[in-house]
């Protein structure tokens, strides 16, 4: 089986195509660069932009693949969560090619496409796992017992991870996306600088936001000229704060529910910082760890082409009545 994935979320617009034997053929990826004034993704910026760019995104994917649209077998394409009006580009997108091909089509949780993204290259990891989903909208640890079985055990209570670096990035003025901007910044800073605290709500539950107003507090408390000087050794301490707050959950969690494999995903999974803590802490836990190749971190159709077909396989489909759900619920 041949499929199409298409990822329209946010500000990327994005179409990959997956075949069973060949795995992942084609990617192709356009990122919407008007935001990066604004600090942050506008919402109808994105859509228009959709709009545009998702035909032409989608011929390039078919044209590097080989595969001519009467080629492919299904349709796959991100239907919540995100924004509204991107979300409504893709569907509409994509139920109207299957219904000009007669071919499945399904919808896809944008969640289940980061997690599938640990699944584009082997070795492919075994069952339970734990998941560590982290992006700019998300914090979540899940449990898979299966293949497309999640049980979520905790999430974020306010700000998500990839929120608070693009927060703390834009009160420093370091631009949009946050995360990458506060890594690079961070680069030879001492990670003890500053002791920010370390949210400490309960079960498998994570928060930021206590974190982002101490960031918030201390530099406004030690003036432009201090923090200037010791930006790096800032940056650093805070990266650190969110990596151990990340770090201490997940640990619990396996332990917890007595499974051995975690798969890191979502954007934030591109962070060094977390992946080498992450690292670390399998080798002093004794258990397996699995990341997405960098390429597919941050939102990618690749990912929702291969959740896709992983679906349309066992004979899972949606139908062409399908709405987007901007808070679709994993």
């Amino acid at each position: 089986m041949t499929v199409l994935g298409i990822e329209t979320s946010c500000d990327d617009t994005s179409a990959a195509v997956y075949n069973t034997d060949a795995g992942l053929i084609s990617s192709t990826i356009s990122s919407q660069l008007e935001h990066m004034e604004y600090g942050g993704v506008v919402p109808e910026l994105a859509s228009r932009a959709h709009l545009s760019l998702i035909i032409p995104i989608i011929a390039r994917a078919l044209s590097a693949a080989g595969a001519p649209l009467g080629d492919i077998d299904g349709i796959a394409v991100t239907a919540g969560p995100g924004l509204v009006g991107s979300l409504l580009v893709g569907v509409s997108v994509g139920k109207a090619l299957a219904l000009a091909r007669g071919i499945p089509f399904v919808g896809v949780h944008h969640i289940e496409g980061h997690i599938q993204s640990v699944f584009l290259e082997p070795p492919l990891p075994p069952y339970p796992s734990i998941v560590l989903v982290v992006s700019g909208g998300h914090t979540e640890l899940v449990l898979m017992r299966e293949p497309l079985s999640y049980e979520v055990l905790g999430a974020t209570r306010d700000d998500a991870a990839g929120e608070a670096f693009d927060k703390a990035a834009k009160l420093l003025g370091l631009g949009y996306p946050g995360g990458p901007a506060i890594q690079q910044a961070a680069e030879g800073g001492s990670d003890s600088f500053v002791e920010f605290p370390v949210s400490r709500v309960p079960d498998f539950e994570f928060s930021f936001s206590g974190l982002k107003t101490a960031l918030l507090v201390y530099v406004r408390g030690k003036g432009e000229t201090f923090v200037r000087e010791n930006l790096p050794h800032i940056l650093a301490s805070f990266q650190r704060a969110v990596v151990d707050a990340l770090a201490v959950k997940t640990v619990r969690a396996l332990a917890g529910r007595g499974v051995r494999t975690l798969l890191l995903a979502g954007g934030v999974a591109a962070n060094r910082a977390l992946r080498n803590r992450l690292a670390l802490e399998a080798r002093r836990n004794c258990f397996s760890l699995f990341v997405p190749p960098l390429a597919y971190c941050t939102d990618n159709a690749a990912m929702i082409a291969r959740a896709g077909h992983e679906r349309l396989i066992r004979g899972m489909t949606s139908p062409l009545t399908l709405s987007p759900e901007p808070r679709l619920p994993l």
